[in-house]
């Protein structure tokens, strides 16, 4: 396969920030503990340094890729071990997956143009078909022996895909400076958490099985930060990827976040959002810029998840006024 040496293009960056809220006692597990006598069964991550509980930007990634999994009709063409399965572009062109045991492959969007790997990237996959004519045009290495028609397409098998990397970045959420002092006070005897004790009961035996859960207390609020790079100058992208974005953190809101969610734990809710936007421009330009400016174009603080969906037209506008040509200032 021909090695590709242009640069991924790169027109700005977006950046949202929030208040995430756990309106519930939410837990996302650290593991690595001792299972002393009387012990947690299960503990919550803690920064290695503060030992203050904090939510990994990894988990709330996978939950909003999950999410939009679903809400967009993903296949499950992967599978991801224990019995799980997944969804992947095995190419940056469209194709078709092929699975062992199933006859009929299936079909999966290349990533330039899927909405879940142009957010959350891609694998590129094995032994999966793709149009013999996308084959020549991508400049792929494909043997004319291995074709196949598909859905009425005369179909190649390529032995390896390409990679899509993930334009999402979404940062650890740290706890705010007034939750840090709030959690200090907590008399549970546990620092900055709670327990919270459950039984799970044999339906056969009707034996218990007592265990402890290490939450972070309702009430206690986050930092939430992702960032977004645009790559592409037509806004029309950078709108549908933003608002995919804000259609999985409602959904999000009336679901769960970490383990344990159909019993109560992990709801949350997101507050107060800004977006703020600067062009490759404003990068170079930043070195020029005198001392306490900010090249950051800012649109007015969003409350809720709510006002978000019904007014996204202003952050439409607002993508769209940055993106066109000659509003880069």
């Amino acid at each position: 396969m021909p090695v590709s040496y242009e640069q991924t293009p790169l027109v700005g960056k977006v950046t949202l920030t929030c208040e995430l809220t756990a309106k519930t006692g939410l837990h996302i597990g650290g593991g690595g503990e001792n299972l002393d006598i009387g012990g947690l069964d299960k503990p919550v991550i803690r920064d290695p340094l503060t030992k203050y509980p904090y939510l990994p930007g990894s988990s709330i990634k996978g939950k909003l890729r999950a999410t939009l999994e679903r809400l967009l009709k993903k296949p499950l063409n992967r599978t991801g071990g224990s019995g799980t399965w997944r969804y992947e572009s095995d190419d940056l062109v469209d194709g078709f997956t092929e699975i062992e045991g199933h006859y009929y492959p299936i079909r999966y969007e290349g990533a330039r143009t899927c909405q879940i790997s142009r957010l959350f990237g891609s694998t590129g996959g094995s032994n999966f078909w793709i149009p013999i004519e996308s084959a020549r045009n991508e400049g792929l290495i494909f043997d004319e022996i291995h074709t196949r028609i598909i859905e009425n397409q005369n179909c190649v098998k390529i032995n390896r895909g390409r990679n899509a990397p993930s334009r999402l970045i979404i940062r650890d959420c740290h706890l705010s400076p007034d939750s840090t002092e709030k959690l200090k006070k907590v008399d549970t005897g546990l620092y900055m958490t709670e327990w919270k004790f459950e039984n799970g009961i044999d339906r056969v035996t009707a034996a218990a099985n007592p265990r402890q859960v290490e939450r972070v207390p309702a009430g206690s609020q986050f930092n939430f930060e992702l960032v977004y790079t645009v790559e592409n100058p037509d806004p029309n992208e950078a709108v549908e990827d933003l608002q995919n974005i804000a259609i999985a953190l409602a959904f999000l809101e009336d679901d769960a976040l970490g383990g344990h969610g159909s019993r109560g734990y992990g709801k949350v809710k997101f507050e107060n959002f800004k977006f703020n936007y600067r062009s490759l421009e404003q990068y170079r330009q930043m070195a020029n810029a005198p001392q306490g400016t900010s090249a950051l174009q800012t649109l007015d603080t969003i409350p809720h998840t709510q006002a978000l969906l019904d007014n996204f037209r202003a952050l439409r506008e607002y993508i769209e006024q940055r993106l066109l040509p000659g509003n880069e200032s």
